[in-house]
């Protein structure tokens, strides 16, 4: 179980008591999802995802009624502070293990690459070269000698 896990569920639980109550419980899973959805996207693209509160916010703010709005986005904004955190100070080589990642290029057919990213990369060894470098770039800056 990703350690990632925690925290969306951290949400659900102190959140769940305050969802507007439907007969089908449709609030409580659209909770639940978005709240996993959200940890496991900082899991995976984390530098993509530039923020990450506002959208897991946006996405569950309707199943809440208007007085418990700010209650809820602290909620939201403290545990995924902390997931971030921890992201930040896990090594990757541990955070690795836990997710699944996936290549960030599409095929010609346009379906997602469903290789797995080289370590500490977003691109699989087919698609490493779409990888931007900063080597690469610091490289094309030097003049070169005649």
């Amino acid at each position: 179980m990703p350690a990632v896990y925690q925290f969306s569920r951290s949400i659900y639980r102190e959140l769940s008591p305050i969802v507007i109550d439907d007969c089908e419980g449709r609030n409580r899973q659209l909770l639940l999802d978005s709240c996993e959805a959200t940890m496991q996207r900082l899991l995976n693209d984390r530098r993509y995802f530039a923020k990450p509160t506002k959208a897991l916010f946006n996405d569950i703010r309707a199943c809440f009624p208007i007085k418990e709005q700010l209650n809820v986005f602290m909620v939201v904004d403290r545990n995924v502070r902390l997931a971030i955190h921890y992201l930040e100070v896990t090594p990757p080589e541990e955070l690795i293990l836990e997710g699944n990642r996936e290549c960030r290029a599409h095929t010609r057919k346009g379906t997602p690459c469903q290789r797995e990213p080289l370590p500490a990369r977003d691109y699989c060894p087919s698609h490493k070269h779409l990888e931007e470098s900063l080597d690469i770039v610091g490289a094309e800056a030097l003049p070169v000698a005649a």
